[in-house]
């Protein structure tokens, strides 16, 4: 066992960014949609026969939502792969941000916000099910973690500094794109749910 400390990681640069407006928005926020996109995001570039076959649709519908998502720049053909009649589509490599405050006073936009942020904590939730009903070895049951803490009080600053120290430090253990993963590694997902919660009295 070597004694040398592990070379520190340097932070991978941050991917395109683009903030969601409504029309972005009301392009994604449907459930079908949420879901195709979540599985080209986690599992690469598909067919729609291959989707429709994962989420049991017809491959017409779901050829259609495809079209509706690259139309909103989600995602977009896979040159070079597949034929005419099977198109593969893989996610745009751009991170997505959205501030609810900007859709506070639309009211035509409140909707699609609703059934987006429904969506995305049913995919979340999800997730985690699958996670703690598989079979695991003990090494992988060990290292995972499903965890609260609800002790902490904190002004919105505070609030705000903790999230950006926590995503610094995931940062540092994002590998370069082109890094050879290990031959034990796994895909890892990391989820972050930090909120305030209302106080409610005993009376």
């Amino acid at each position: 066992m070597s004694d040398e400390p592990e070379p520190e990681r340097t932070p991978q640069p941050a991917k395109p960014a683009r903030r969601l407006d409504a029309r972005s928005l009301r392009g994604l926020a449907h459930p079908l949609r949420m879901n195709i996109y979540e599985l080209l995001s986690l599992d690469g570039p598909a067919t729609a026969t291959r989707l429709a076959e994962r989420l049991v649709e017809n491959t017409g519908t779901i050829s259609w939502h495809l079209r509706h998502l690259a139309e909103h720049g989600f995602i977009e053909e896979e040159t070079g792969r597949g034929t005419k009649r099977e198109r593969w589509w893989k996610r745009v490599d751009v991170t997505n941000e959205l501030n609810t405050a900007d859709f506070r006073d639309d009211p035509d936009t409140r909707g699609a916000l609703s059934v987006y942020l429904h969506e995305l904590v049913q995919q979340y939730f999800s997730r985690v099910v699958n996670y703690i009903s598989e079979d695991w070895d003990d090494r992988w049951r060990s290292a995972g973690t499903v965890s609260d803490w609800s002790d902490l009080r904190m002004t919105p600053s505070q609030l705000e500094a903790l999230n950006a120290e926590l995503m610094a430090v995931i940062a540092r253990h994002t590998p370069a794109p082109d890094a050879e993963p290990a031959p034990d590694a796994l895909p890892v997902v990391v989820q972050l749910q930090s909120f305030p919660r209302k106080e409610r009295g005993t009376a």
